[in-house]
């Protein structure tokens, strides 16, 4: 652990300062860069760049570990819970993928919330911190490299499972764009020691996910065996409020004046400046692209529109099927309950499945 220092914590800046004083100082190491180039970035790596071939073969087994794990739980758990719920087929085959993020999600952010706020790391309430007594090579916290081991391979697993596992979405692309940054992000600050900035970071977006995976589930349920659950729906709207409010707050608020400042202003001469705040900008940038959605979402919700992902797809059958569902749902209600569907149904259904799983979007219309 690093040790603490006794400087007076410097306030929180404004947008305003953080634009004057990054580009300032960005502008400056920009000048005095006069050897940058590709022997100069070799040379970098060779000396300042400290990863292990066991943290390597780590990252992969646990990867992998991720994947067969959900898998597993889907399989023996989320899927007979969707079908004991008797949820909607399009909601049954959605239901798994949220079920597993939330579980992983709350468990990571617990943990980072854990060493922020119950250990002696100053990291929140003080993030130039982050680079207090850093230097090249230096050992990494147990706990601290734990949690990197955990969200690293995690990122790898949501690589493939974006792909091959995961409902395709209108921003499934972005995403996986985003994976790639954050897990060059991890493995870059975990190699080059700045692992304090790194569970700054994850702390300030995985409870947005939590709060994500927990409304799309009240959505799931909130229409099941044929009946409508209030308290679902309830849910799922305080969730979806506590969403939009935490996102700005967390990646467009603290992310840029605490995180991007203590990176780009109070930072020591570290190696590859420009390379790591320029994925950190990235990162803020996919941040406020996706904030769009949540405006559009905003719009529906004061339009009195159901709440719903606005990134999903949506199928001219599966609309014509909801409204028939409307004008008729007792007959809907039967239907949903039956055990054993006819031929043509059941074909509907995987015709269905395909559309929106394995990275397939054919034949889809926004």
């Amino acid at each position: 652990m690093m040790g603490a220092q006794t400087e007076d914590v410097e306030p929180m800046p404004g947008y305003l300062e953080l634009i004057s004083r990054a580009s300032s100082v960005m502008l400056k190491a920009w000048r005095d860069c006069s050897q940058c180039g590709l022997e100069l970035t070799t040379r970098t790596l060779l000396d300042h760049a400290y990863i292990t071939w066991t943290e390597i073969a780590l990252f992969f087994f646990c990867a992998f570990l991720w994947t067969q794990i959900r898998r597993g739980l889907t399989e023996s758990l989320f899927k007979p819970l969707a079908q004991w719920c008797r949820l909607l087929p399009k909601d049954a085959a959605k239901m798994p993928e949220s079920a597993w993020k939330l579980v992983f999600y709350t468990m990571s952010w617990c943990y980072s919330t854990y060493l922020l706020f119950f250990t002696s790391y100053p990291f929140f309430h003080n993030p130039p911190s982050v680079f207090y007594n850093w230097k090249s090579g230096m050992p990494v916290p147990i706990d601290i490299a734990i949690a990197y081991l955990i969200q690293g391979s995690f990122y790898g697993h949501s690589i493939y499972a974006t792909v091959y596992m995961d409902a395709w979405r209108k921003d499934s692309a972005v995403m996986v764009v985003h994976h790639i940054i954050t897990l060059a992000l991890i493995c870059f600050s975990y190699a080059f020691r700045y692992h304090n900035v790194g569970i700054l970071v994850l702390f300030l977006h995985d409870i947005n996910d939590i709060q994500l995976e927990f409304t799309k589930l009240n959505v799931y349920l909130k229409s099941r065996g044929g009946g409508y659950f209030l308290l679902n729906d309830v849910l799922a709207n305080m969730g979806s409020v506590s969403f939009s409010i935490t996102w700005f707050w967390f990646r467009l608020y603290w992310f840029p004046l605490k995180v991007l400042y203590a990176t780009c202003v109070s930072v020591p001469n570290i190696p590859f400046y420009f390379f790591f705040n320029t994925l950190l900008l990235a990162l803020l940038l996919m941040n406020i692209y996706w904030f769009l959605f949540i405006v559009i979402f905003v719009v529906k919700v004061l339009k009195m529109k159901e709440v719903n992902d606005v990134r999903e797809y949506e199928e001219e059958e599966g609309a014509k099927a909801a409204a028939g569902l409307l004008r008729n749902p007792q007959a809907a209600a039967i239907n949903h309950g039956d055990d054993h569907p006819d031929d043509d149904a059941g074909h509907h259904n995987a015709d269905q499945g395909k559309h929106v799983q394995n990275g397939i979007a054919k034949e889809k219309h926004l």
